[in-house]
């Protein structure tokens, strides 16, 4: 039997109308013999059920007048958006009948015609936006956020160059003006010459959102303009392996392709998220899709309407998540910070006198429990305001104050170069070799203090505590080794113990428990 997994997929930039034709299956009983059993008596029947009541159908009434409300208020607001692509660079030369695989055109007669080019179907439910191709063009959705021609959406809706157009609710068309993007959030703002008579949604605060929270999907699913969808706020804080920065909305409201950059509405009709992705086998709804908060659209939108671009904060530090078995190496409780595995020079934590070991537990006034937090809350510090840091060392609580720079266009981590290759350390498991500046190099590590894993046994302590060949050794129990004397002498002190090793690759920093 063949085992099925949930694909993760965004939801499309393009919205293909779902034309199938719709039949009354018709199913063929055996025949059977007549039953002649007499029914049984009437005080043997179960009890009809009792009728609904005023009281309850005033319930079910005020939630259905709650959802009008909000369809009322905010449907003005949201928008299609059809991305136009440049049709002039056509490799295959078209067929009098305007496609060159003389294929008729499905969406001939409606509003989705000229979706239809080169024969190619626009794309199929489930296919990734980035994985389409360009010239296909689509339809996804947007909201009007400012009266002056403001639009918010994704950026996989408007990605890819062409003409955006943007469909009103009133059914009038605009050519963007100008477009800008943010592919780290999937955020993007379209600016129209808009005028009074457009209508704006208000954005709420999606912090003070809770799970179980009812909410609203508006947008055009499939291309079938102003369509709503209810559900409730499923989970919150979301990482989903989809944009360089997430801390997504999941709702299980229906939410399909053409949806992206549509409004996720709570019951005041305030938009607290921006619709963005899908989990699905299928490419349509299962109930799971996911929307970037509004605060960080506007946070994000905000930027992009004043600069263009978006200008965020670094602190200059590898980081990792708290576990149980690094709580105890490092004296806190798991999940209650996030672990400094690196500090990279010149940059503003060195500066603070970070250290390999720390554990930030707040930034501000926000207390951090994961890296995604610490990173989001990092980002979006206001240059030029100081920010205060609290830190655990060794068990204690240190203060630090953190000046907010800007991150440089090229800081990032480095890329993987070639593995090495020398003296065993039977009780862990592994061979080590000294590590020298040109064997950091072919690491891809600036550092060139540690020793080297060069093989990892088989079942052993370091195999089952993630050690792999190539990964640096640079701290033994919090001391330094910078040579395999030091790192010998530190293994040996403790060699039956638990042992807390900071290893270095291509990935980064982080610490590893080897348990005694």
């Amino acid at each position: 039997m063949k085992k099925y997994k949930s694909r993760l997929r965004t939801a499309l930039v393009a919205a293909p109308l779902a034309l199938a034709a719709t039949g009354l299956l018709m199913a063929a009983a055996p025949a059977t013999k007549l039953d002649t059993t007499p029914a049984p008596a009437a005080a043997t029947r179960p009890a009809p059920s009792p009728a609904i009541t005023p009281e309850q159908l005033n319930i079910a009434n005020s939630l259905s007048q709650a959802f009008r409300n909000v369809a009322d208020r905010v449907l003005p607001a949201v928008v299609a958006i059809e991305n136009r692509p440049d049709t002039s660079w056509r490799a295959a030369k078209a067929a009098p009948d305007g496609n060159s695989m003389n294929t008729p055109n499905p969406f001939k007669g409606t509003p989705f015609e000229d979706m239809f080019r080169d024969g190619q179907i626009p794309m199929r439910p489930g296919t990734t936006p980035r994985q389409a191709p360009r010239s296909q063009g689509g339809i996804g959705s947007g909201v009007i956020i400012d009266a002056s021609g403001i639009v918010l959406t994704n950026n996989h809706v408007v990605e890819g160059g062409g003409t955006v157009i943007v469909k009103t609710h009133d059914g009038r068309e605009f050519e963007a003006v100008e477009v800008f993007t943010d592919p780290k959030t999937d955020i993007a703002v379209v600016k129209i010459n808009g005028d009074d008579s457009l209508t704006a949604a208000t954005l709420g605060d999606s912090d003070n959102t809770s799970v179980g929270d009812w909410v609203v999907a508006l947008g055009q699913p499939f291309g079938l303009e102003s369509t709503v969808t209810a559900g409730i706020v499923s989970a919150k804080n979301r990482g989903i392996g989809i944009t360089a920065r997430e801390n997504f909305i999941q709702t299980d409201a229906a939410i399909n392709p053409g949806n992206s950059g549509g409004p996720l509405v709570n019951l005041y009709g305030e938009v607290i998220g921006i619709n963005t992705a899908i989990s699905s086998r299928g490419g349509g709804n299962n109930g799971v899709g996911f929307a970037v908060p509004s605060n960080m659209a506007r946070w994000v939108s905000d930027q992009l309407v004043a600069s263009g671009t978006v200008q965020r904060a670094y602190l200059g530090v590898a980081i990792q998540p708290v576990s149980h078995e690094l709580a105890g190496q490092l004296g806190v409780s798991p999940r209650a910070g996030v672990a400094v595995t690196n500090v990279f020079p010149d940059t503003p934590a060195a500066k603070m006198g970070f250290q390999p070991g720390d554990v930030i537990v707040k930034f501000g006034t926000a207390t951090v429990a994961t890296p995604q937090q610490l990173q989001l809350a990092v980002e979006r510090s206001a240059i030029g305001q100081t920010v205060s840091v609290e830190i655990v060392r060794d068990g204690k609580t240190v203060a630090l104050s953190y000046e907010p720079e800007a991150a440089p266009n090229d800081f990032a981590a480095a890329g993987p170069k070639q593995k090495p290759g020398g003296v065993k350390m039977q009780s862990l498991g592994i061979e080590v070799t000294p590590l020298t500046a040109d064997v950091a190099k072919q690491l891809g590590l600036e550092e060139s203090a540690g020793v080297v894993v060069t093989r990892v046994q088989e079942g052993s302590r370091a195999e089952q505590a993630g050690l792999s060949p190539g990964m640096v050794i640079a701290q033994v129990n919090r001391q330094d080794v910078s040579t395999m004397a030091e790192f010998e002498n530190a293994v040996k002190s403790d060699e039956d113990g638990t042992l807390l090793l900071l290893v270095r690759s291509e990935r980064g920093s982080r610490f590893v428990v080897i348990e005694g």
